[in-house]
């Protein structure tokens, strides 16, 4: 494992893609209502980073090996999708809660972000889904500071999560990100505490839990990308890209409408 320190220049431009990469959630959310679709959803992100930005949607045509290129601007996760989902023709519904996730690139650097959105009427667990998996997100982030270990947010959230009655995604993760959309090291979002690489001033990742209302056991769809739940259960997913510092951490994905931290984890 070669995990990249970011020197300041790297860190300014990291700030500045992480920045831009929340606006393009800040300039969508008015947008996210019944009815509309997906791939209007997409369209509309498109444009903004495009014409507005002048950044470049980071999941358009990304093809890691064994998949096909990935065929839109960002990632539409609806229910009982987990992470991946392609824009599609689909109008939302009412009760409907998705999971919108955003990389765009500037200036050769990568902001990775994603948050939930409820549509319309949402019940009560769906609600209670997206406020554990927000809560899940913080309390992996408080572990980060130089000398503490990787394993140490896998294990915080996991406790998080399982404690609440829910189940942790394995098979993804957070990563490392930088000039590449994925780097080392990988952010497991379960796992022992005191375990992985040590964490140094100078690392940026994204911490990303995936939490299911049911199993945690996932699948492939057949468009090659779209992963859901197995028992089709809700998903919920939030995600930052973090920084560590000499101190602790910053939080790089923020912007004028990035959701507050939450006052307390209790649910």
């Amino acid at each position: 494992m070669s995990i990249v320190i970011k020197n300041a220049d790297d860190i300014a431009k990291m700030r500045v893609a992480g920045k831009l990469a929340s606006e393009v959630l800040d300039y969508i959310t008015p947008f996210v209502k019944v009815g509309v679709t997906t791939a209007e959803i997409d369209r509309l992100c498109h444009e903004y980073m495009r014409d507005v930005q002048g950044t470049i949607p980071a999941p358009l045509n990304y093809c890691p090996p064994g998949y096909t290129p990935y065929p839109k601007a960002i990632c539409t996760s609806v229910n009982q999708v987990v992470c991946h989902g392609i824009p599609a023709d689909k109008p939302l519904k009412n009760g409907d809660c998705v999971n919108l996730d955003i990389t765009v690139i500037k200036d050769g650097y990568h902001g990775d972000n994603s948050r939930m959105y409820l549509v319309g009427d949402v019940s009560a667990p769906a609600r209670r889904l997206a406020k554990v998996t927000y809560n899940a997100m913080w309390i992996g982030i408080d572990q980060v500071k130089p000398g503490a270990r990787f394993g140490d947010i896998g294990a915080a959230i996991q406790k998080y999560a399982e404690g609440a009655g829910y189940s942790v995604v394995r098979e993804f993760c957070g990563h490392g990100i930088g000039t590449k959309f994925h780097e080392d090291p990988q952010v497991l979002h379960y796992g022992k505490a005191g375990t992985g690489p040590e964490m140094k001033a100078g690392m940026i990742f994204t911490i990303e839990p995936m939490i299911n209302a049911g199993k945690r056991d996932i699948k492939g769809m057949s468009d090659g990308w779209t992963i859901v739940t197995k028992d089709r259960s809700l998903s919920a997913q939030w995600e930052h890209t973090i920084l560590v510092t000499e101190t602790g951490y910053e939080i790089l994905t923020q912007s004028e409408g990035t959701p507050a931290r939450p006052d307390s984890y209790a649910i």
